[in-house]
């Protein structure tokens, strides 16, 4: 019995390693901003079950570049505080486990897409994928622009949710994008001043390790964060939204705008952590309002 109970605990243990490569709840953003671009897109709406397929389809193949990541950078994790416990830092999975298992979810996952809508939205969600894992990856270890790289995959599932409606992609949807991937620079940038030390210890070429000071991280995050405010104006200005979301957006934008120049005037890690949890507010309640207030 003991031996019977041990195998089950060793087996619910390597159940929950392969789910914390997938990262299903940092994914969980993945799956509500590929949910805005569908929503946002005027067309005919996709059945219950095609919608719920688009979006768990979706969500796999955002757990597959985050194995593949993982994969790719076990050696610099095991090297940082905040992730030296993963399961491949740690060294209870094998490489090999996780190309398998993330092979194996992103195949699952782009076939679901293709079976709830079309080719289209699975080739953004691949090249979602590749810029990801093959792009953005390596370059972390090389250049502090490759956060501005990474924000690029990041913005793309708005572009799935539309692509899945429409199969075409016209001006509205990169609206959508460019909200999404100036919104992450700021994110980001804080993440990475509050890490630098974790950061500066594995090897990352991080802003904040090349430029310890933390100028230019306050400044960039400042630049982003002010093109972010007139950008989130446009889906009311192209007639996506109404009055309500431009009220909001514009609010809500100003808001994050001064946090960030506050952060950049002390770059203490308490005001970097102000921007970060504003951030993780800013977004979806700018989805919320933004669905809320379509224009049909």
């Amino acid at each position: 019995m003991r031996s019977t109970a041990a195998a089950l605990t060793q087996s619910n243990a390597r159940s929950r390693d392969f789910v914390a490569l997938a990262k299903p709840r940092l994914n969980l953003l993945v799956v509500a901003s590929t949910l805005v671009g569908y929503a946002m897109a005027p067309g005919p709406p996709l059945s219950l079950l095609a919608i719920c397929g688009l979006l768990l389809g979706t969500g796999l193949v955002a757990g597959g570049a985050s194995a593949f990541n993982q994969v790719l950078e076990r050696d610099l994790d095991a090297l940082m505080r905040r992730t030296r416990t993963r399961p491949l830092a740690d060294q209870r999975l094998q490489p090999q486990e996780g190309l398998l298992f993330g092979t194996a979810i992103t195949l699952a996952g782009l076939l679901m897409i293709v079976a709830a809508s079309n080719m289209l939205a699975a080739g953004v969600a691949l090249a979602t994928l590749l810029s990801y894992a093959v792009v953005y990856t390596p370059l972390k270890r090389k250049t502090s622009f490759a956060t501005v790289i990474g924000a690029i995959p990041g913005a793309l599932p708005p572009i799935i949710g539309w692509a899945a409606v429409q199969g075409e992609l016209p001006a509205e949807p990169w609206i959508l994008f460019g909200i999404m991937f100036l919104w992450q620079l700021p994110h980001f940038l804080a993440i990475a001043w509050m890490y630098r030390d974790d950061y500066a210890r594995a090897g990352f070429a991080m802003l904040p390790v090349i430029e310890p000071d933390g100028r230019s991280t306050g400044r960039q995050a400042v630049v982003y964060a002010a093109a972010l405010v007139p950008l989130s104006l446009a889906p009311s200005l192209v007639h996506m939204t109404g009055e309500i979301y431009f009220a909001a957006a514009l609010g809500l934008g100003l808001v994050f705008l001064w946090l960030t120049l506050r952060f950049a005037q002390t770059r203490s890690a308490a005001d970097a952590r102000r921007v970060f949890f504003a951030s993780i507010v800013y977004l979806p309640v700018l989805w919320i309002v933004m669905i809320a207030n379509k224009v049909s």
